[in-house]
């Protein structure tokens, strides 16, 4: 019981941090205080289940190995954690929502856009971070205070976040009402229908549209119309290529010299007579007549030498 409650506490504390790292972020980006996250109050689930999962993960390693960890072993777990975590909540949101909140595509080495090689060796560092530096002083200061104290906390700080969650996830289910009822059929129209429909709102569903300005929706319709102007492109692409092919033939018969065309006239009728001739059955005049073509034709050949 105290070790999940201390774990509770250690996902509601690094929420927070994780919070305030993105309002800084933000801050730098747009010159403005920006509420982040989905949730009302100041706090970021992703940061802190990141961060608890480490915890757990590295705890379950140590008693199964029973050696302690080292630092390469707490950034392996959670560069696989962290970015096993950020793309399932992306995918999840996205089916669930239909938007995206983050995208990383304009990144090297990203996966699907939902995650990328950046962000995961950041979350790494992190692990290292919070396993090795944080944790020890956050648990040195919990064994000051009573289990019972904690307890209290951890209850109670749980009954505000799941408050938070549904009063959130309301407002999340406006914003996919709105998109999927939406005409639009790209993502910039989508979110402008959406963000004046936010702002005609609760305060609630202003802060969220305020939250995420960066928000890129996603619906069927928007990607109906994507493939289908991929499928027109592919199609134009193909026409442009056989109508080229077609003119470059035409070009090259009407700039061929006559000399050749005359040549391939001969070449071709000398294999007919070939395949026709008959050295055995031939008669007399037959005979001549292949022996004076036979011989044009090498005159033919010495002057394409000459």
């Amino acid at each position: 019981m105290e070790y999940l409650t201390n774990l509770l506490l250690l996902f509601f504390i690094y929420s927070f941090a994780g919070w305030c790292i993105e309002v800084t972020l933000k801050f730098r980006q747009y010159h403005r205080f920006i509420n982040r996250g989905f949730l009302t109050g100041p706090c970021l689930p992703i940061y802190g289940s990141g961060c608890a999962l480490i915890t757990a993960a590295v705890d379950i390693l140590v008693m199964i190995s029973r050696y302690e960890s080292s630092y390469g072993s707490v950034f392996a777990v959670a560069f696989v954690l962290c970015g096993v975590l950020e793309y399932t909540v992306s995918y999840l949101l996205e089916k669930r929502f239909h938007a995206r909140w983050w995208d990383y595509s304009q990144k090297p080495m990203n996966l699907h856009g939902r995650v990328w090689i950046g962000n995961l060796l950041l979350f790494g560092l992190g692990g290292v971070l919070v396993v090795k530096v944080t944790n020890p002083v956050i648990l040195r200061f919990f064994e000051g205070i009573s289990l019972k104290a904690r307890y209290i906390t951890a209850i109670a700080l749980s009954v505000v976040f799941i408050t938070d969650y549904l009063i959130s996830h309301f407002v999340l289910k406006l914003v996919k009402d709105s998109v999927e009822k939406s005409e639009a059929d790209n993502t910039e129209a989508i979110g402008k229908e959406v963000r004046k429909m936010l702002s005609d709102k609760s305060l609630f569903a202003k802060r969220f549209a305020d939250a995420y300005p960066e928000v890129i929706y996603r619906t069927e319709k928007v990607k109906a119309r994507m493939e289908a102007i991929k499928a027109e492109t592919e199609r134009l692409r193909m026409q442009a290529e056989e109508r080229f092919a077609e003119v470059q033939q035409q070009i090259s018969e009407k700039l061929e010299p006559t000399s050749q065309i005359k040549n391939r006239i001969i070449e071709n009728q000398d294999r007919l007579i070939s395949g026709i001739y008959n050295d055995s059955s031939a008669d007399e005049s037959q005979k001549q007549l292949k022996s004076a073509i036979d011989k044009d034709i090498e005159r033919l050949k010495s002057r394409r030498m000459i």
